[in-house]
């Protein structure tokens, strides 16, 4: 797409270096923060409970504003790269609906929200076997800007729910197979070669994201759909799945994010009526 279409403002100028876009420099922040992060912990500087966030923590008072320093801190180089992909896709789409300053505020408050969200299930129902599995112990440190990258998607899901957008399931398919593995091997020399085998398939994923082997890409996964259908896809399997197994995924982050992001489309819908159809008509 080119030029930018704002639901309040009327474009003044495009933008054509993407140095101006605030997404872009949101994930170089992301990028450069979880470096810093990174080394600060591994040199002992800073602990883990002072950068992630623990709902145990938060609801003793501790250490609060990790709910946005943990939106800037990821597990590893493949959770920040997924991550970041992500948020280029939708985030720069989202940003050229609503403008820069208005995204970037919506992006950090609707991330908090998720992570606060998280907090309050976790602690309140995660303290049992099942409700770890669902809701995450209370105990655990949650990283990772995926909470505010759901609510971008479900601002789109509402705003254009009928645009077109490639969901890569082969990651996610792959860890939720790795998860059940390890959960029923008994077996440690084989659960380390299907550990092996999948680890290389994930990273082979992002090859293949780039490819311009059709062949090749189809190997990722990639399920196209609506950005109506997006976060439905991306939510409910892996509620279901951690209902049996424990899954290394904040899916009541998602969720929380999610509920931010439908929260804002629809009062942008009911605010700029007009604006949304000529939105709509643009993008036929």
């Amino acid at each position: 797409m080119s030029g930018e279409i704002y639901i309040k403002e009327p474009p003044v100028r495009k933008s054509s270096s993407w140095k101006l876009n605030a997404t872009i420099w949101l994930v170089v922040i992301n990028v450069l923060l979880f470096i810093l992060f990174y080394v600060l912990i591994s040199t002992g500087v800073l602990s883990e409970d002072k950068i992630a966030l623990s709902p145990s923590n938060i609801f003793q008072g501790k250490y609060l504003w990790t709910f946005l320093t943990s939106m800037f801190m990821h597990a590893n180089l493949f959770h920040l790269f997924v991550n970041m992909i992500s948020l280029l896709f939708v985030g720069k789409f989202l940003e050229m609906i609503i403008g820069k300053k208005r995204f970037v505020k919506f992006y950090l408050i609707s991330g908090i929200f998720a992570g606060l969200f998280f907090a309050c299930l976790s602690y309140f129902f995660g303290s049992n076997e099942l409700g770890s599995r669902i809701f995450g112990s209370p105990e655990i440190f949650a990283v990772g800007a995926s909470g505010a990258i759901f609510a971008v998607a479900g601002v789109l899901s509402v705003l254009t729910p009928n645009k077109k957008v490639s969901l890569i399931a082969g990651p996610i398919i792959a860890i939720i197979v790795q998860v059940i593995l390890t959960s029923s091997l008994e077996s440690s020399a084989i659960l380390s070669v299907v550990n092996t085998i999948i680890t290389i398939y994930i990273f082979a994923c992002i090859f293949f994201m780039f490819s311009f082997n059709n062949k090749l890409t189809k190997l990722a996964v990639p399920l196209n759909m609506g950005f109506w259908l997006l976060p439905i896809v991306a939510i409910i399997p892996l509620f279901v799945v951690g209902f049996f197994f424990p899954l290394p995924i904040g899916n009541t982050a998602h969720l929380g994010g999610l509920i931010a992001g439908l929260i804002y489309g629809f009062y942008l819908r009911a605010r700029f009526p007009n604006k949304l159809k000529m939105l709509r008509t643009y993008l036929k």
